[in-house]
């Protein structure tokens, strides 16, 4: 895949997180993380759209255009795996939305961290 179809699908992944936050946010079921997007997301659906977008166009075109940089790909590679873990983490919250119970082997998976630390304390 080149540096540019990977530059558009980040983009892409980009406006695509920022329609789910606010169908997940005005919907009532999460609330924004980052405290400048809460702000703006306060202010309307537009202000939110328009800094998001506008950061994550500037951030896929500086990556694209400095590709030729290994930093910059490896920087690219690793932005992509985290909208990746994002889209999870929103397919998760529309499951969630929707009703869905996670297994109890599922849950009791995340819990482990928890119960390690207990040990210790």
């Amino acid at each position: 895949m080149s540096a540019f179809s990977k530059s558009l699908l980040l983009f892409a992944l980009n406006w695509l997180d920022a329609q789910l936050t606010i169908m997940w946010v005005r919907g009532g079921v999460a609330t924004e993380g980052n405290g400048l997007m809460a702000y703006l997301l306060h202010l309307g659906n537009a202000p939110f759209l328009l800094a998001k977008l506008s950061v994550g166009a500037l951030v896929a075109f500086t990556l694209y255009r400095f590709s030729h940089v290994a930093l910059a790909r490896r920087g690219l590679h690793f932005v992509l795996c985290l909208y990746l873990t994002l889209m999870l983490v929103h397919a998760a919250t529309g499951a969630s939305a929707l009703g869905w119970q996670p297994p109890d082997a599922l849950v009791s998976f995340f819990h482990l961290p928890d119960r390690l630390l207990a040990l210790f304390s």
